[in-house]
């Protein structure tokens, strides 16, 4: 299958999503508390793999490998009266690091909004194209 600068800029765009969803669930269980460590929220990451053209080396694209779980450790916390906490009154919050998913999510959306802008170009290069042909 050869690929076009649509689905390029198409693949790279649904990666970008699939690592803005990721970031938002990561924020999203920031600050939350559970009972056991092994319990606890842990961030999560996509993993990207390089997609090359069957047909060219030249062109390659992005897709989604995996969906991994960092190895990040939630944090111990003594909260003896909170409904969640064990025996020794500790509760674990979410091994999240607020400020770098924030910057994952700049990241990300610049990232995005980048192939917006190759589709837009190539799509009034076609465009300009076309009406050469009148």
């Amino acid at each position: 299958m050869t690929m076009s600068i649509f689905d390029v800029s198409g693949k790279a765009m649904s990666a970008q999503m699939v690592r803005l969803n990721a970031t938002a669930s990561n924020l999203a269980n920031a600050g939350t508390v559970a009972g056991s460590a092994e319990t606890a929220y842990r961030s999560r990451r996509p993993i990207f793999a390089a997609a090359l053209d069957q047909a060219s080396s030249a062109r390659a694209t992005v897709e989604v490998e995996r969906v991994v779980t960092t190895d990040l450790e939630p944090t111990r916390r003594l909260e003896p009266g909170h409904p969640l906490a064990d025996k020794d009154g500790y509760v674990w919050e979410a091994a999240v690091d607020s400020n770098a998913e924030l910057v994952d999510m700049m990241e990300a959306a610049r990232q995005y909004q980048n192939n917006v802008e190759v589709l837009r170009t190539a799509k009034g290069l076609m465009m300009s194209t076309l009406r050469l042909g009148q």
